[in-house]
This record gives structure tokens, C-alpha cells and sequence, in this order.
């Protein structure tokens, strides 16, 4: 008797799985449905296809060798009862059966032997007056993706406010802002962009790039208000009021699962599906993924949420095996991500230093930028890394990089996230064998440079000064007593110098043991260079002569330049 597994939820986890599952069970019955009309489209590209970069909204819906992912195509190229349109009302475990509304209205139950729930998310909601207003949209599908392309296109829109500066939020915004011009806005409630993700350092990189290319941003203020007579004119915050004929809600997401809960399968308390590491629930004959569910971070050892299609993506091949009586597993994951803000890219996985302090890890982390690429090649771009790690055990709990969509920083983040689950420490990230060759990388390449750097924290060679903290440093420097000590050649150094002869100092790193008798003895000694080198290596030379009352700018003055400072 042939095989029946039903799949609720057609977009990523629950169409890799059914086709998995196909492919290894060719005679078993597989039914794909969906209360939407569109199914298995690529999510992650809306704001590609809002921004026009992914010109037709097929093309999220479409293969490699371009067949668009329909009812049509699922039949007869997968073997698979593709039913978009049609809801799922409820799951009877007991008679193993999931009733369900189809297009034209008519109920009916479909009979399971395995039963996959891939209903993934819902966006969260503000509790704030102006909701009914027209042009308010959450991106939480095509449709929205459409209309708000439609709304763009005509010229209904000509400034923009996102709420959130979180992953869509951020691509939203540069969405709008750079291919339609249009005057864009992001409020966020945290004092920082994609907070939780990165550092305060390197979200400052990425807002000061987009700023550069005539986005706003609001930090630390929270939306209390929607205003308009019928369409949106304005957005009100707790601080300003902000013009505006187009808002993209981007606030968070929320877990679609009261369908499980109604069965009685377990939920976690913030909602999520509870699976083991073959992706089952509760119910061994009910498998889950995606969104909708809950898997161990594997840093910490807790649960873990990660909205990630190449997660799904993932989670539903596991799910496809063991539903055809394999024994695959997913153990958790680490939530390696990436981001395009404009040129540039903004990438991470693990802990950052401030979560990891949250989760009671005696936590540091260093900071370091380097080219790309060889120093001598000459095409290269500097990129910035910072590496969280635990002072005590020295193991590494996350990375995160900033850099050039061209210079492979997120290549970087993804070498050291594919050890993260092993617990490595610093010294391992030291001596991490990396693919070199000059157009490529340095002999020693900055993830090499960047375990080195923790080392020499750890071992208290390296004391570090980073951007935000120099930005307090520049400003009281005269009431803290602070000298900045810059050992770049003349040329850069100088105009510093003229401009700022009482706090600045120009010693080039190669003449500081000859002129070792101008470094002041009664200051604190803030050192410099581009990229934080060379003022390592003064501290180095400086302690050697008992001046230890020094810190060393971690990414230098790239770095500080990258985060917007101005001198």
C-alpha cells in the first residue's frame, strides 16, 4: 500500500522536503498545499525584486534551467499534488488526517501516514493607531512584493518610511532608496542597527554607508502613531513626526504555529515548534522546520531561532530522508547570515560581544582590518572583522566582518562559522588553513590576523581602543588627559598635527626608537595608523621602554573613517 505525506506550507522547507521525500519514495503519494496562491518562491529576494534588480516576480518562482515552480511543474516534473490556495483548518492526530478548505470552498480530509508543517511566520504587529491606513505593507509575501512595486512604479510614492532596521528593513530601504530615488526613512527602536546581530562598531559601518547614499535613520525612538485620512501621510515617533506616503512595516516576526498548538503538539513559551534532531514534534509522525520552529544554537547550547531559507532549505532534506526511513540529523546551527547595504556587505554568525556578555560568557572581543588581498596586488579593499571570544577559556563564540560586496569578507565569517560548532579556541583561528593566492587573499589572511590579534588580547600584548570609545576619547580628550600618537608616514600624519598641535603627534613607526624621547611620558597614549598594524607595533616598542599606558585604535583610521568620525 502506497505511502500518504501531506506537506502544509509550500514555500521553502516543506517543498524541499516533499520532493526529498519524493525522489527517495517514488511510489508514495505526496500532497503539497498551501493557502497561498503563489508557492516555493524565494522570499529572501523580494527586496530584489521590489528594487528591480530581479526584474519579474516569476523569477523568485522559477528554477536554475528557468520552469516557474507551479502546480504544473510540481506534478510533472516532481511527482508531487502541488494544492496552493488551499488552507489547512485542522489536524486530527488520532485518525491521522488534515481537514482543509479548497479554492472553490469545499471541504475535505486528506488521510497521512507522515504530516509536514512548514507554516512558517507571521509579521508582528504595532499596537499603534493608523493601521487601517492604505500603503502600510509587511513584505510578508508576493502580493505585498507587488503592490508596493505597482504603488513605485506608477509614482505613487515619493518618501518612505521603514519601520525596523533590522535584515528587511535594511534591504527595503536600500530597495527604495537607490533604484527609485525615493526620500527614505528608517526608524528603529534599539540604538542601532541590526541589533543582536552585530556590534554597535560595525552597525555603524553599515549605517554610515547608507547614509552616505541619502538614507535617514532615527535610532532610539519608537513609533507611537500612523498618520493620514485614508492613505498614509506621516509617520509619528516619540521624538518627530516624519512625512511619508509609503511605510514598510519591518518589526519582527512571529511563529505561525496555532495550528500544532490546536493539535497539541508542544510549543515552546515564545510559540515556536518544539522538534528533536530529526526535525520531528512531539508527534513521531509529524515533522516540522523552518521558521516555525525552534533548533539549538549551537554556541550556547539553548534554543535558537533562525529565519534563514538556506536553514529551511536544510532542515527540509532532513526531513525528506527520515520520512523515507533514513537516519539524517540536524544538530542546530550557529545563524551565519549576510546582508548588502549598497557596496558594502555586513555578515556575522554566533554571538556578538554583547550578547555573548548576556549569556554570562566572560566575553571580549578584537577588531581588525586588513586588506582583502595581497598588500602588494594591485587591485585590493580593506575589510573589518571582529571576533568574540570567552577571556578565560579562549573559546571563540562568533565573528561578524564588514567590508566590500567584492572583497569576500563573508567568505572570511564563513570559514570560521563552519568550526563554531566544535568550540574552537583563538589559536585555531590562528593557524586556520585558508586558500591563498595574491588576487585572493594575504599569506597571512585576515582571519588568520584576527585569532592572532585575540592572542595577544588574551595574553595582554594587545590593548585595544575601539571606535565608539575613541569617539570619547577624541571628544574629552583634553579632561582625560589623552595624546594621540600617530605613526603613519609624515604625509598622512601631518596635516593631524598642524591642525591639532596640543593632543596629536607624529611619529612614523619606523622612527619611534630614534625619537622614543618625544613620546610624553604622563599621558595616555592613544596610537594610530591605517589599519592598526603599526600602532600594535608601537605599543609593542613602547612597552618595551615601560610606556604601557597605551591603546591601540583596533581598526585604525579606516576604521574610524568607515564609522563616519570626522576630524
Amino acid at each position: 500500500m502506497s505511502m500518504n505525506v501531506v506537506v502544509i506550507g509550500a514555500v521553502a522547507v516543506g517543498s524541499k522536503a516533499a520532493c526529498r521525500f519524493k525522489r527517495l519514495k517514488q511510489d508514495a503519494n505526496v500532497t503539497l498545499i498551501d493557502a497561498d496562491e503563489y508557492i516555493s518562491y524565494g522570499g529572501c529576494g523580494i527586496p530584489y525584486y521590489i528594487s528591480g534588480d530581479v526584474s519579474d516576480e516569476s523569477q523568485l518562482r522559477s528554477t536554475s534551467f528557468h520552469m516557474v515552480r507551479d502546480e504544473r511543474f510540481f506534478k510533472e516534473d516532481k511527482g508531487v499534488d502541488a494544492m496552493p490556495g488551499t488552507q489547512a483548518l485542522n489536524i486530527d492526530r488520532q485518525n491521522k488526517t488534515v481537514r482543509i478548505r479548497k479554492k472553490d470552498g469545499s471541504e475535505e480530509d486528506l488521510p497521512y501516514d507522515k504530516l509536514v508543517l512548514g507554516t512558517g511566520t507571521r509579521p508582528k504587529k504595532l499596537n499603534i493607531p493608523g493601521l487601517e491606513l492604505k500603503n502600510i505593507y509587511r513584505v510578508g509575501n508576493l502580493h505585498d512584493a507587488m503592490q508596493i512595486k505597482e504603488m513605485i512604479v506608477s509614482g505613487q510614492a515619493e518618501r518612505a518610511v521603514v519601520i525596523g532596521g533590522g535584515f528587511i528593513g535594511l534591504e527595503m530601504a536600500e530597495a527604495l532608496s537607490d533604484m527609485w530615488e525615493l526620500e527614505t526613512s528608517v526608524v528603529e527602536f534599539c540604538d542601532q542597527i541590526m541589533p543582536g546581530f552585530v556590534s554597535r562598531n560595525l552597525a555603524r559601518m553599515a549605517q554610515n554607508r547608507m547614509e552616505e547614499n541619502g538614507i535617514t535613520f532615527y535610532l532610539s525612538e519608537s513609533v507611537e502613531a500612523i498618520e493620514g485620512e485614508e492613505k498614509v501621510q506621516a509617520v509619528k515617533t516619540n521624538q518627530r513626526t516624519i512625512e511619508a506616503d509609503l511605510v514598510i512595516m519591518a518589526v519582527g516576526i512571529e511563529p505561525n504555529t496555532d495550528l500544532a498548538k490546536d493539535a497539541g503538539l508542544e510549543v515552546s513559551p515564545a510559540g515556536f515548534l518544539v522538534v528533536n534532531d530529526h526535525m520531528q514534534t512531539t508527534d513521531p509522525d509529524i515533522y516540522a522546520g523552518g521558521d516555525c520552529v525552534q533548533i539549538p544554537n549551537l554556541i550556547t547550547g539553548k534554543p535558537g531561532f533562525f529565519p534563514l531559507g538556506s536553514m529551511a532549505n536544510r532542515e527540509g532534506r532532513v526531513i525528506g530522508t527520515n520520512m523515507a526511513g533514513g537516519d539524517a540529523r540536524f544538530p542546530g546551527g550557529v545563524g551565519s547570515f549576510v546582508i548588502k547595504v549598497f557596496d558594502g556587505s555586513l555578515a556575522g554568525a554566533g554571538l556578538t560581544i554583547e550578547t555573548a556578555i548576556k549569556e554570562g560568557y566572560d566575553a571580549a572581543s578584537v577588531q581588525v582590518a586588513q586588506f582583502d588581498r595581497a598588500h602588494f596586488y594591485p587591485e585590493k579593499e580593506i575589510i573589518y572583522l571582529e571576533l568574540v571570544f570567552d577571556k578565560s577559556t579562549r573559546r571563540v563564540l562568533g565573528i561578524q566582518g564588514f567590508g566590500p560586496v567584492e572583497s569576500g569578507m563573508f567568505a572570511r565569517v564563513n570559514a570560521v562559522a563552519t568550526v563554531l560548532q566544535y568550540k574552537p579556541t583563538v589559536d585555531v583561528i590562528s593557524n586556520l588553513e585558508l586558500a591563498y593566492s595574491p588576487p585572493f587573499a594575504s599569506a597571512m589572511d585576515v582571519v588568520n590576523a584576527l585569532g592572532n590579534a585575540a592572542e595577544n588580547f588574551i595574553e595582554g600584548r594587545f590593548k585595544q581602543l575601539k571606535p565608539d570609545e575613541f569617539k570619547e576619547c577624541w571628544v574629552d580628550g583634553n579632561k582625560d588627559g589623552c595624546y594621540f600618537l600617530d605613526c603613519r608616514a609624515s604625509a598622512d600624519a601631518k596635516p593631524f598635527e598642524e591642525k591639532y598641535p596640543e593632543l596629536w603627534k607624529s611619529i612614523p613607526h619606523d622612527e619611534l626608537y630614534k625619537r622614543m624621547d618625544e613620546v610624553p611620558k604622563d599621558k595616555k597614549l592613544i596610537l594610530l595608523c591605517n589599519t592598526g598594524v603599526r600602532s600594535y607595533e608601537a605599543q609593542i616598542n613602547l612597552a618595551a621602554e615601560g610606556i604601557e599606558d597605551t591603546v591601540s585604535v583596533a581598526p585604525g583610521m579606516a576604521g574610524l573613517k568607515e564609522c563616519g568620525l570626522k576630524f
